[in-house]
């Protein structure tokens, strides 16, 4: 497998998948898979009333470009990685974090069906 080709989700073996792809994500920059984890830093404002917004493009300094670039990154890194089927699932995603929590709620359910099911090993 060549690093800069991701392994291929058909919608089968999601955990392989995802142990695969971690890996590749991390292997390439490290950054990415900082920002699927823990979500993007778009760039806002904060208006008059002291409400935060998204900042315009026309405002972009170069850092929050990088900002930007680095969610189309790892967005570019999960859809070449999936199938149609699966691509139509997360392309309604503005940032690479939504697109893996949503793959990851699909094929391993929340948090609470997560340990539901542990307990359910356990006993």
């Amino acid at each position: 497998m060549s690093i800069s080709k991701p392994p291929f989700f058909d919608g089968n073996n999601y955990s392989h998948w995802k142990a695969k792809m971690t890996t590749v994500i991390q292997a390439l920059d490290f950054n990415l898979w900082d920002l699927i984890i823990d979500g993007p830093e778009l760039p806002q404002i904060v208006t008059k009333e002291g409400a935060k917004s998204l900042k315009p493009r026309s405002l972009y300094t170069d850092e929050d470009r990088k900002k930007v670039q680095l969610n189309s990154m790892a967005k570019h890194v999960i859809i070449c990685a999936l199938n149609s089927n699966e691509f139509n699932r997360v392309s309604s995603c503005a940032t690479a974090k939504e697109m893996w929590d949503r793959l990851e709620v699909t094929y391993e359910g929340t948090n609470k069906v997560k340990d539901a099911k542990i307990n359910m090993l356990v006993r």
